[in-house]
């Protein structure tokens, strides 16, 4: 999906019987999704009654959304590159040894772009958590729901990227890297868990019953 493609066709992708977009496309997709309301909150509050003091706080937050948003969005076609690219190496001819090395390096090679494209959604997702946090300490309270809205989708977008992140990794012969990127996704999962948490508690609070 680029950014002037519509939801429903996406979607529509999304369900046809072609492998992409697939899982990773629309774990970038929940990510920008969260991205764009922290930027919502942002926009609905600055400039506000009652709000002068935390206007710069949201500018900056507003921001860093926006950065995020254009990477996640990019993530998107950046899934379905590296899912080619593993599918055009496993495609290459195997005849002959020479041609079966051949074919064997471009495998792993593929495999490991495959596992730190999603990666890079990972990280950029725990971005958006965080953003989060500030939309649901400062924001409008008439919005603070979207601010809770947005570190769930941040955090589904992460958990989705992961999914690729391992599955990819599962099949890297180079057990040093694969495991390397898997214990950053960890850290960043269990980090992710404990915010998402706490940012939705701040907003659930704020709604009250």
């Amino acid at each position: 999906m680029t950014k002037d493609e519509t939801i429903g066709k996406f979607l529509d992708d999304l369900a046809s019987e072609r492998p992409t977009p697939g899982g990773g496309g629309a774990a970038a997709v929940m990510g920008a999704i969260g991205a764009a309301l922290v930027s919502m909150v942002a926009n609905l509050t600055i400039g506000k009654k009652n709000y002068e003091a935390v206007e710069e706080d949201l500018k900056a937050a507003r921001a860093e959304a926006e950065r995020v948003r254009a990477e996640l969005t990019a993530a998107i076609d950046e899934d379905v590159v590296a899912f080619n690219s593993v599918m055009g190496a496993y495609g290459l001819p195997r005849a002959t040894d020479e041609e079966k090395a051949a074919r064997s390096a471009a495998i792993q090679a593929a495999l490991k772009d495959a596992t730190l494209a999603p990666l890079r959604a990972v990280k950029a997702c725990f971005e958006v958590i965080v953003l989060s946090e500030a939309a649901a300490d400062k924001g409008n309270l008439n919005v603070i729901s979207d601010a809770g809205v947005a570190v769930l989708a941040a955090n589904a977008g992460l958990r989705s990227a992961a999914l690729n992140v391992y599955i990819n990794a599962k099949a890297i012969k180079d057990r040093e890297f694969a495991e390397k990127q898997i214990a950053e996704v960890e850290a960043l999962l269990a980090a992710a868990a404990e915010k998402t948490e706490a940012v939705y508690k701040v907003v659930r609070g704020k709604i009250g019953s």
